[in-house]
C-alpha cells in the first residue's frame, strides 16, 4: 500500500495543471474540503492542497495551449540525472530535463514509450506528500496502456519495480507493481489493458490517481453539484471496496474510493 515511508520507485508527490486554479480550489475544496496554500510569488502560482495542515497534493495553472488539465504522479528517485538516462535508455521521452525547486528537491518530467506523462521527484528538504490513504488523500493508481508487460519492462528498468499478479473473476489477473524489495504489502499500482475499458481507450493511455474517500456514492453526487462529470458510476469490487471514475469542471480525470478495512495502514 500507499506509505510516506517513501523509496526508491513510491510514488511521492502529485500535482494538478489546470487553466483555473481559484475554479479547481473551489472544485476540490468542495470535495475533499482542501484548502489552497500559495509557495509564494517566488514558485509562478505553484502552491500546495492541504488537509487539516498537511500537504495532501499540489497544483498551478497551465494554460490550455500547454496541454489539457491532468493529474501528474511523481515517483521518489536518489538522483534525477541518472533516472533521466534510465528514460532514455528504455525508450522513453524527456519532456523537462532535471532542475532544482530551490532547496526543496529536484524534479523532471517524462513521457513512457506509450506517451504516458510522469515525473520524478528526488527530494530536498520537501520529502514528499504529508499524508496518503486517509480520507481525502492519494489512496491508489492505475496505468492505463495498451501494453501492460512493456509499460511494466520499461518501469522496472527505470525505477526497479516489481510486479504482483492479483487473480480476478473470469480468470484474467490484475497486475499490481511495488518498488523493488518490497513485496506484494508494499503494492501502489495497477497496470490495466487500455482495450478493457472502452472510455479509457478513447481517452489514449494516462496514469489515474484514486483519492480515498468516507463515501463513495455521496462524494460523487457532491462532484456533480460542484461542476465534476462522472465517468464510471460507483460500483464494488470485491475485497478493494467502492469506487467510481471522475473528472473535475476542467477534465482533469480521477478516481475516488472506500476501501474495505484492512489491518496495518501505514500513512
Amino acid at each position: 500500500m500507499l506509505t510516506t515511508r517513501y523509496v526508491t520507485g513510491s510514488p511521492n508527490w502529485i500535482d494538478l495543471g489546470t487553466p483555473d486554479i481559484e475554479g479547481a480550489s473551489a472544485f476540490y475544496g468542495g470535495l475533499f474540503e482542501w484548502t489552497f496554500q500559495s509557495a509564494g510569488p517566488q514558485a509562478g502560482g505553484y502552491g500546495m492542497f492541504q488537509l487539516g495542515g498537511r500537504t495532501v497534493a499540489a497544483g498551478m495553472t497551465v494554460p490550455p495551449e500547454q496541454g489539457p488539465a491532468a493529474w501528474n504522479l511523481y515517483f521518489q528517485s536518489p538522483d534525477a540525472a541518472a533516472t533521466t538516462q534510465r528514460v532514455r535508455d528504455g525508450g522513453g521521452s524527456v519532456s523537462s530535463e532535471p532542475m532544482d525547486v530551490f532547496d526543496a528537491g529536484r524534479m523532471a518530467v517524462f513521457a513512457d514509450p506509450a506517451g504516458v506523462a510522469f515525473s520524478t521527484w528526488q527530494p530536498g528538504t520537501n520529502k514528499g506528500l504529508d499524508m496518503v490513504n486517509d480520507v481525502g488523500t492519494l489512496r491508489w493508481a492505475e496505468l492505463y496502456t495498451p501494453d501492460t508487460q512493456a509499460a511494466f519492462a520499461f518501469y522496472r528498468s527505470v525505477f526497479g519495480w516489481e510486479e504482483y499478479g492479483i487473480p480476478i473473476p473470469g480468470g484474467d489477473t490484475y497486475t499490481t507493481v511495488n518498488p523493488h524489495g518490497a513485496g506484494p504489502e508494499g503494492m501502489f499500482a495497477g497496470l490495466v489493458p487500455l482495450e478493457t475499458d472502452p472510455a479509457e481507450a478513447a481517452d489514449g493511455p494516462y496514469w489515474l490517481p484514486y483519492f480515498e474517500v468516507a463515501d463513495t456514492d455521496a462524494t460523487v453526487a457532491r462532484a456533480e453539484e460542484l461542476g465534476g462529470k462522472v465517468r464510471l458510476a460507483p460500483l464494488d469490487l470485491e475485497d478493494v471496496g467502492r469506487i467510481a471514475k471522475l473528472a473535475d469542471p476542467y477534465g482533469a480525470r480521477f478516481a475516488v474510493m472506500k476501501s474495505e478495512p484492512s489491518e496495518g495502514q501505514a500513512c
